[in-house]
């Protein structure tokens, strides 16, 4: 089964897609989750239940945008990729390992594609949770949530900077420093 999958993934060449689709989906689910977080930090009264609402409506609307949009679009151009190669071959694929790949893989494009930026969200708004489950045990969520985002982003540069082969601190600051550019613009134009 495993080997199968494998097969699949090389003669569609959707691991390239799988990775970059969790690299920019999981940057979405965090840079989306610490926009909320500095919205609600800069607001007079926050509700943490509130706050929470806001943050699991965001991933999951993530989610579901993820996975239909992927979906659809990798689905399509794996019809296309089937048609052009059945063309070219002047026979029927369907049955064919690239039948099936055309088939399967827009599937699991999609999964990761909208399960990236809900994990990533879920982590992040963790602190959260555990200040409603547990009052007094994080004295300020928001910021243990928005440090939480900062660290994963930065880890996500990271992961960005192994895989293009350069310097991963250089990549992990870089990222971190756009997160907190990010965070600095909120700021400046929130109403006080």
């Amino acid at each position: 089964m495993f080997k199968r999958f494998q097969l699949l993934l090389s003669i569609s060449r959707s691991h390239l897609i799988v990775r970059r689709y969790f690299v920019v989906n999981g940057f979405d689910g965090a840079f989306t989750m610490l926009g909320l977080l500095m919205g609600f930090y800069v607001s007079d009264e926050v509700v943490l239940s509130v706050v929470i609402a806001a943050c699991m409506g965001t991933a999951i609307a993530l989610a579901v945008s993820g996975i239909s949009s992927a979906y659809i679009s990798e689905s399509a151009e794996k019809k296309h990729e089937l048609k052009k190669l059945e063309d070219a071959m002047i026979s029927d694929l369907q049955q064919s390992a690239h039948g099936q790949a055309a088939r399967f893989m827009p599937f699991i494009v999609a999964v990761v594609n909208g399960l990236s930026p809900f994990i990533f969200a879920l982590i992040i708004i963790m602190p959260l949770w555990l200040a409603h489950w547990y009052p007094g045990l994080i004295r300020y969520p928001i910021v243990a949530a928005a440090a939480v985002a900062f660290v994963l982003i930065f880890f996500l540069g990271v992961f960005i900077g192994k895989i293009s082969d350069s310097f991963w601190l250089w990549a992990g600051l870089r990222a971190l420093l756009i997160a907190l550019i990010t965070s600095l613009l909120i700021y400046l134009v929130s109403p006080m």
